[in-house]
């Protein structure tokens, strides 16, 4: 079965994804120059543009990375992709994601998983994250989704040096029962 990690479908009321191209770098370097973007972020430079080119590059690269937009008011507002997709043992990891600061605290970040893990779910069934071991905004916020941390790993992100991860996962049965409980609950 051949998988399509760049799909041009996912949206709901918040989030529009949509597939990076090559020709979105000064775009998106809009929302990327914030360095509090990166203040938690083993790479705490990415908000310069040499560095950002880096990530970019990578993201074209992946063809499976995606521009973050606002669907309210069609505003880049960030990016995510998929990678490590391992049809055998039926996992992918998502990652790479960053927000606008403006879109911090909201229910965007939450808006942007549930598209891409119910989209990833069609067809594994597990998620990993891996998540910089100061990046304790992302832990805290991938922890609200249900995943739960299961090691650490030095990880070198594309073109950069090794860094201390926390990797976190998230079955289907657990991401189900998440959202099972969230309807509950309202």
């Amino acid at each position: 079965m051949k998988i399509n990690l760049q799909p041009t479908h996912l949206q709901n009321d918040f989030i529009k994804l949509v597939p990076l191209k090559d020709n979105d770098f000064e775009k998106l370097f809009a929302v990327a120059n914030d360095p509090l973007i990166w203040e938690q972020h083993p790479t705490k430079n990415r908000y310069e543009k040499e560095v950002f080119q880096n990530y970019f590059d990578g993201a074209v690269k992946s063809n499976s990375a995606f521009i973050i937009f606002d669907s309210k008011n069609s505003e880049i507002i960030g990016s995510s992709r998929f990678y490590g997709f391992d049809a055998d043992k039926k996992t992918i990891t998502i990652g790479y994601t960053f927000l606008a600061k403006s879109h911090w605290g909201t229910t965007y970040n939450r808006a942007l998983k549930t598209l891409m893990l119910n989209y990833a779910f069609t067809f594994v069934e597990e998620v990993i994250f891996h998540i910089g071991a100061n990046n304790v905004r992302s832990q805290k916020a991938i922890g609200k989704l249900g995943a739960i941390k299961i090691s650490e790993e030095s990880i070198a992100y594309y073109g950069e040096q090794e860094n201390n991860n926390f990797i976190y996962k998230i079955t289907n049965k657990m991401w189900q029962q998440f959202l099972n409980s969230a309807i509950e609950s309202k």
